[in-house]
């Protein structure tokens, strides 16, 4: 739903300009660097400076005419965001496509040959014998959130992976060749993410991406289901993909940001 402009304060844009004007290239400004950078006029730059050095979350730089952040900008829910595991930031994201775009959301970690579930967010219409409460777990060769995070891994790695385990059927589309496998994954690194179409459950449906930190490297990854009966699997994959693809990006934005503070946290 598209925010009402008429509820906006147009102040607040103004301050986060001139807090957003800051970054590691430009750690100290002046006002009208700072009123060229936050793309305001000299006054209205003057005055929010002023008034953000009174409140303690900028300062003059040795009494110069120029200006830096000060460490209190991190009181500005960093201390709250970064006690929270990366688990707990993708549950209310994920809540927020249930039950309108799927039946499920979950995210995991790999853990060896498998994915270990940590979060899961589910309606009453998913299939109710399907354990993926956290803690649970499937081998990542045959589930999309599995693809998702293998995709982007060197492709050694891949191989040691699907190779330090059984490869068994879950269903007659489950993909079990190396070879299959492998280009299978080349093809998700290449799209950005997976689609699981009865692959790890019959009549499951699966859109899922990896969570990537700074490196590119994924430590998690998210996904959306639904029952194969609520819609066609071209429906759904465009429903769920930019959300999918949303989370993940959002999660990944929070690793970086918290510069390792917000982390993964596996289940016992």
């Amino acid at each position: 739903m598209a925010e009402n402009a008429k509820n906006h304060v147009q102040s607040a844009f103004k301050v986060f300009a001139v807090l957003r004007a800051f970054d590691p290239a430009w750690p100290e400004q002046t006002v009208s660097e700072i009123a060229a950078r936050a793309g305001l006029d000299r006054g209205t730059a003057f005055r929010l400076v002023h008034t953000l050095v009174s409140l303690g979350y900028v300062a003059a730089v040795n009494g110069s005419k120029r200006f830096r952040l000060t460490l209190k900008c991190l009181e500005l829910g960093y201390l709250a965001l970064a006690s929270q595991s990366l688990g707990a930031h993708a549950a209310p994201l994920l809540r927020e496509c249930i039950p309108a775009i799927a039946d499920a959301g979950s995210f995991g970690a790999l853990n060896g040959a498998d994915v270990i579930y940590l979060t899961r967010v589910q309606t009453g219409q998913l299939r109710q014998h399907l354990d993926r409460r956290p803690g649970s777990r499937v081998r990542a060769y045959g589930a999309a959130l599995g693809h998702a995070l293998l995709a982007f891994l060197p492709e050694a790695e891949q191989v040691a992976i699907l190779e330090s385990t059984e490869r068994v059927k879950l269903s007659e589309h489950t993909l079990t060749s190396l070879d299959a496998l492998l280009a299978r994954l080349g093809e998700v690194r290449r799209q950005g993410y997976a689609i699981s179409d009865g692959e790890n459950a019959y009549g499951l449906r699966t859109v899922a991406a990896p969570v990537l930190d700074a490196s590119g490297t994924p430590v998690a990854g998210v996904s959306l289901t639904i029952d194969a009966g609520r819609a066609p699997l071209e429906a759904f994959v465009a429903a769920a993909r930019p959300e999918v693809l949303r989370i993940a990006g959002e999660l990944g934005t929070a690793l970086r940001l918290s510069a390792g503070a917000i982390g993964v946290e596996m289940a016992p």
